[in-house]
């Protein structure tokens, strides 16, 4: 009889402990719509032009830390300075996908 006791118990603890955890995970998905949706979309727009700068392996050094600080910025609610930091990083992402593409046509083999 006390075995049965023990095991609901436990029971009861770890479910209230999922639900505690589940409730915790909401909360983070709160804070990060903060951003409002332009700046979402900046950093979305932001995301592919470095991915499509990735996929040559060639991107600039700051380019992925400008989009680490804009995501950091819209979690915060700072959605003006996201969307600069994302515009940003798109251009730093783009602006390598250009130089890729001189130097392939472009060598200087020396």
């Amino acid at each position: 009889m006390k075995k049965l006791r023990c095991i609901k118990l436990l029971s009861v603890v770890l479910l209230s402990c999922a639900v505690t955890v589940g409730c915790a995970g909401q909360s983070a998905k709160d804070s990060a719509s903060k951003a409002t949706p332009e700046a979402r979309q900046a950093i979305k727009n932001a995301s592919d032009s470095i991915s499509m700068a990735n996929e040559n392996n060639w991107i600039w050094n700051s380019t992925e830390d400008l989009l680490k600080e804009a995501q950091a910025a819209a979690e915060n609610g700072d959605n003006a300075t996201a969307i600069k930091l994302a515009d940003k990083a798109k251009f730093q992402a783009e602006a390598a996908i250009i130089q890729y593409n001189y130097e392939k046509n472009h060598p200087r083999g020396l």
